[in-house]
């Protein structure tokens, strides 16, 4: 099947990730920690940190790397990319240090302790697969070129001491600028100074050193910095800026005409050829956002991080300010998670999408596609009766292959509340206005108890609402998809029969040398696939002239070859090994093909929708008229 070979494909090579921010109770003290990154000075691809401590008047204390950071959900060790790792007294004397486990160094004498030094390596070129980081959510030290400092990859904590504020000088090469949500309370042309009031919010804060490119969008009163860094020099910021303005005023409109940040930071690493990770994305902080995205033709690029862009700047909602205290007080080493990841990341994708249909950025037929996409990835790879509470909060481990589904039924639970609110309240009232109200209720320092979430819902909404919950989301009921898309005016058959044009049907793989998208298996080729050709271990390089990547093979063959008409010419140019084992292009020609496929999950308008059903539909979907 068409849609589902490419969502799986799409699903695999990963593009979406989360993080978030939270904040505890201040610490009193005027002692701080005073952290130095030098970029100045790179030695075997390492740089070094310095530590000036806090005051410790305990005879030992314990310094941490995270081993997990808010919302990757996986394990990191960042410890492992430490070395040399060495703690002073004041008049220099080494104090005995012992290396707990990864993540972890107990330093002997604490009460003499100055300063703690030790080098950096970066997760980009992590030697072993089992230490391999997503990128967005990793570190790069290329001297001379570009620095990417997700902070908790360089910077770490003293137990008991994670409240303490921390003021973050980095040394920076002569011509680099910091591209960062954070406003630096020195800058030089040497010296950058930032002061942070806790760890949280110091993990929170990325930033990328390298000689700038960037462009500054003013989006109601806030500034919205766009900084890329592109190796080839082919993707440049002010492209990119131009095109997510329109969705950034779109969600500042659909957030009630003002954004809850003064500052945001988009910062884009553009690679020429895939990463380690074998995936390509983005990792949302509450005031900023980091992307790994390969280089692809401009309109393509436009088109994808405006998407990704769309679901990561929605952060700045939930969890920024909406989110539990197991979120808020963050325990980088043995956390507990939340069972609400149905909220955090799932509702944050369905604004992502609901948005761009609201504030008429694309048509309701691609906006039932979106919902299409979510059904088939959500009922075919993971397990629809699990029940969505008990996923969230065993995500690290027992669950840890479900997470995905908060990119997929996350987003139909957010779909599905949104048209059950709309409906209780005659179109007035839906899930943009209860986030709203939470975000007031709560707010950035307010935390709420995992247990007690649903009930305060019901509390601002309505009672049936709580039935929902049970049933939905604690519970192992499968969504009423069917009942709420009547209700809507939209027409759900599970299974039906479509017209398509045939891209050959087979099975599409990833080659990590190359970074190409190949065919993987030919056993399922259909009559179109055996006359053009295509042979198993095939590089598909480019469609009709078009490059093909990771990034856009999905648009390519979901829609643009499906917007050709049967007997239209096309080609496929492949890369194939000769037996020499070089690679050779090689252009496959014919003509588009339409078949009839099975297809599951097809939703479209009712042409008989009542005049009530169509109120509805227009009341969830900022429609006018029917």
């Amino acid at each position: 099947m068409l849609k589902k070979t490419f969502t799986a494909l799409t699903l695999c090579l990963g593009l979406s990730m989360a993080t978030l921010a939270g904040s505890e109770p201040q610490n009193n003290s005027a002692q701080k920690y005073n952290v130095t990154v030098d970029l100045t000075n790179v030695q075997n691809d390492r740089v070094q940190v310095t530590v000036q401590a806090p005051a410790i008047k305990q005879s030992e204390i314990i310094y941490n790397m995270p081993k997990i950071v808010p919302g990757t959900y996986s394990v990191s060790d960042f410890g492992k990319f430490v070395s040399n790792f060495k703690a002073y007294a004041q008049n220099g004397d080494t104090l005995d240090v012992e290396k707990l486990d990864t993540n972890r160094w107990r330093i002997k004498n604490a009460q003499r302790l100055s300063r703690i030094t030790y080098w950096v390596d970066d997760t980009f070129d992590a030697a072993k697969r089992e230490d391999v980081v997503f990128e967005p959510g990793g570190t790069n030290i290329e001297e001379g070129k570009n620095f990417l400092l997700n902070t908790f990859g360089f910077v770490g904590y003293f137990d008991g001491m994670k409240q303490v504020p921390y003021q973050l000088n980095i040394t920076k090469p002569q011509g680099f600028y910091g591209s960062t949500p954070l406003k630096a309370v020195v800058s030089n042309d040497s010296l950058d100074t930032y002061e942070l009031p806790n760890y949280v919010d110091l993990a929170d804060s990325p930033l990328m050193y390298n000689v700038p490119d960037t462009t500054v969008l003013k989006v109601g009163e806030a500034d919205v910095l766009v900084s890329v860094y592109s190796p080839s020099g082919r993707v440049t910021s002010g492209p990119i800026a131009s095109n997510v303005k329109s969705i950034l005023e779109a969600q500042r409109s659909y957030l009630g005409g003002t954004l809850p940040v003064d500052k945001y930071a988009f910062l884009i690493y553009v690679p020429e050829r895939v990463g380690k990770s074998g995936s390509f994305g983005a990792l949302e902080h509450s005031y900023s956002s980091v992307y790994f995205l390969p280089e692809m033709p401009e309109e393509q690029f436009s088109s994808t991080i405006r998407d990704v862009a769309a679901h990561e700047f929605f952060h700045i909602v939930t969890p920024l300010n909406i989110h539990s205290e197991e979120i808020g007080n963050f325990d980088f080493i043995n956390p507990k998670m939340s069972k609400h990841l149905w909220l955090y990341e799932g509702v944050t994708e369905y604004f992502a999408t609901h948005v761009q249909v609201y504030e008429n950025l694309y048509d309701l037929e691609t906006f039932l596609d979106k919902i299409r996409d979510y059904i088939i990835t959500s009922k075919t790879y993971y397990n629809d009766g699990l029940p969505f509470t008990e996923m969230s909060a065993l995500v690290l481990d027992k669950y840890e292959k479900e997470y995905g589904n908060v990119y997929q039924k996350g987003a139909l639970i957010g779909m599905v509340l949104d048209v059950r609110l709309r409906e209780l309240s005659q179109g007035k009232y839906g899930l943009r206005d209860l986030m709203l109200e939470l975000s007031k209720t709560y707010g950035k320092n307010n935390a709420f108890k995992d247990e007690e979430l649903f009930d305060k819902i019901t509390e601002l909404t309505y009672p049936e609402i709580r039935d929902f919950f049970a049933r939905y989301v604690e519970g192992a009921e499968p969504l009423p998809l069917e009942e709420t898309f009547r209700k809507v005016g939209i027409l759900y058959q599970p299974t039906g029969t479509q017209q398509i044009i045939s891209y050959g049907d087979f099975a599409p793989g990833f080659d990590e040398e190359t970074g190409k998208i190949k065919v993987a298996d030919t056993a399922d080729l259909d009559a179109f696939g055996h006359k053009m050709g295509f042979q198993t271990g095939d590089l598909l390089l480019a469609f009709n002239g078009t490059e093909i990547s990771p990034a856009n093979i999905r648009q390519l063959i979901g829609e643009e070859l499906q917007s050709m008409e049967p007997g239209d010419k096309l080609t496929f140019t492949v890369g194939r090994r000769n037996e020499k084992g070089e690679i050779k292009e090689k252009k496959l020609k014919g003509r588009a093909t339409a078949v009839k496929r099975e297809q599951l999950h097809l939703l479209k308008p009712d042409p008989s929708a009542t005049p009530e059903q169509l109120l509805l539909r227009n009341a969830w979907l900022g429609m006018d008229g029917a």
